[in-house]
């Protein structure tokens, strides 16, 4: 018994000491090279604002390597589904989209993932509105005058998105599920097919990302009638949001962000999250993001987890509705 007891003793002593005590220590993060995953080709919004956050991430690791990797197809879900298999050890990362993370699960009908179960939410990071255009023969030049325009010619005004499912269709969607008015969707295969038709006036609209029709309304070739952002955004002055006349309470802003495999340890997701949000306070971060028509967005993981989960529900309704389906 005296054995024993010292035995029992001796383990105590250790434990207090933090020799027993592997459970407890930080994971190694990072011991190899980081990589953000973009599940998108290059050149588009993702990958933009995706590249200079991997940069500044890099230099506040001390230059421990910061890729970024480009896997696209399907949507972005051939990339979504390789990241959610990959080892949840905070050296594979997403950039996380609201059309991957919040509208491919209603859209494809076998979505290879699902994402609350898949992942684990990191970092919000930016969002970013789209701007309601029309060719400068339409004529409106108000929100509230397009859906008068469009109420009284149901079914004519033709509109042109990225594609089926991209986020310039859910937010045109969006739009008319909220005011009431038919148009005719032309869906394109990206941004740029799109943007040469409406500049030539073959197609009248778009509800697309700032970056992608911004340039083009700056130079009087096309025509900025009001942005999904609720309040005004200061990286696209002079445009009202359709919220402040046209239709009150509409809202519908992209937003991108990190997220990791779903086992990740939480001290990891705690320990990114925390980077980034110092890197979002960054002034050349900021003017970054701004040059891209994007405004920084920092949150705690729960709180980008509690936007993921409204923003499935909603876009469940709206995709249902709307009956959108993927090319």
């Amino acid at each position: 018994m005296p054995q024993r007891r010292d035995l029992i003793r001796l383990a105590g002593l250790a434990a207090g000491s933090g020799l027993a005590a592997p459970a407890l220590a930080q994971p190694a993060w990072p011991s190899r090279p980081v990589t953000i995953v973009v599940p998108f080709p290059p050149g588009g919004s993702n990958d933009l604002l995706a590249r200079p956050l991997a940069l500044k991430l890099q230099q506040a690791l001390g230059g421990h390597p910061v890729v970024v990797e480009n896997r696209g197809g399907a949507g972005g879900t051939v990339g979504a589904a390789g990241v959610a298999r990959s080892a949840p050890d905070g050296h594979t990362l997403m950039w996380g989209h609201v059309g991957t993370l919040a509208v491919n699960p209603w859209i494809y009908p076998n979505n290879p993932y699902d994402v609350l179960r898949d992942f684990a939410p990191v970092a919000l990071v930016a969002t970013l509105p789209s701007v309601l255009v029309v060719h400068p023969s339409v004529p409106a030049r108000s929100a509230e005058e397009f859906i008068a325009l469009a109420k009284a010619q149901p079914n004519t005004l033709e509109y042109g998105s990225a594609g089926n499912g991209a986020a310039s269709h859910i937010t045109m969607a969006a739009f008319c599920d909220a005011a009431g008015i038919e148009l005719v969707h032309v869906p394109y295969r990206g941004n740029g097919p799109m943007l040469t038709d409406l500049l030539a006036g073959r197609i009248k609209c778009s509800f697309a990302g700032a970056p992608v029709v911004l340039p083009s309304a700056r130079d009087g070739r096309l025509v900025a009638l009001g942005m999904s952002a609720r309040e005004p955004s200061a990286v696209i002055p002079g445009v009202v949001p359709v919220a402040a006349r046209a239709l009150p309470g509409f809202e519908v802003v992209q937003w991108h962000g990190l997220v990791a495999p779903a086992a990740t340890p939480a001290e990891i997701v705690g320990r990114i999250n925390a980077t980034v949000n110092g890197l979002l306070g960054d002034a050349e971060m900021g003017q970054r993001l701004a040059m891209e028509g994007a405004d920084a967005a920092p949150r705690t993981p729960e709180a980008f987890r509690a936007l993921i989960a409204a923003e499935l529900e909603r876009f469940r309704v709206l995709v249902q509705r709307a009956g959108i389906r993927a090319d």
